[in-house]
């Protein structure tokens, strides 16, 4: 059975710290729905309503770019160990592009990871928990650390100027938070 929260608590806090993935949903009234997982040590509770999350490099950038056209996003981590739960953050988000003072005030809540391009903060409108029990049982091997040495072998500049030609723009033509910053 779900149930709704209009914030989190500890319970949630501390579920949200022991899982190693989440995943990120966003949209705009047209174009794709976006569905992101995310790894690493790269999501912060700040406080009960009130979230953040380190955006890597990757090959697209559309969480900024549905953020920036509507706002809306959707967190869910879900237990993979023996006591399953689903939980979701519904809420608006907003970026922080990488160089920002909001990026830089707020780049000490994680660890200095290369290739972070934005933190996305999401303002928690409700909490929902449901069972999860048609969620797998899994172990957790280890984080990938592809896309760490990737970002430490481009370098800051060539991480930029991919930003630059690759990010600018989602993959519907939606212009990013980013792109304006790169201005």
């Amino acid at each position: 059975m779900a149930d709704f929260f209009e914030a989190l608590n500890q319970e949630h806090i501390d579920f949200i710290k022991r899982q190693p993935m989440f995943f990120v949903a966003t949209a705009a009234a047209d174009g794709r729905i976006n569905l992101s997982p995310k790894g690493d040590d790269t999501f912060r509770v700040i406080n009960q309503n009130r979230c953040a999350f380190l955006n890597l490099s990757g090959s697209g950038n559309e969480t900024d770019a549905h953020l920036k056209r509507d706002g809306r996003i959707t967190i869910m981590f879900n237990s993979f160990d023996k006591k399953p739960l689903i939980l979701r953050l519904y809420g608006r988000g907003s970026c922080a592009v990488h160089g920002s003072p909001v990026f830089e005030e707020s780049k000490t809540l994680f660890p200095d990871i290369p290739g972070a391009r934005q933190i996305m903060f999401i303002d928690v409108e409700s909490v929902q928990t449901s069972c999860g029990f048609a969620v797998p049982e899994m172990e957790l091997v280890r984080q990938r650390p592809v896309l760490r040495r990737y970002a430490e072998a481009k370098g800051q500049e060539a991480l930029v100027e991919g930003w630059r030609t690759k990010n600018v723009k989602s993959i519907d033509g939606f212009d990013t938070v980013l792109g304006e910053a790169m201005k």
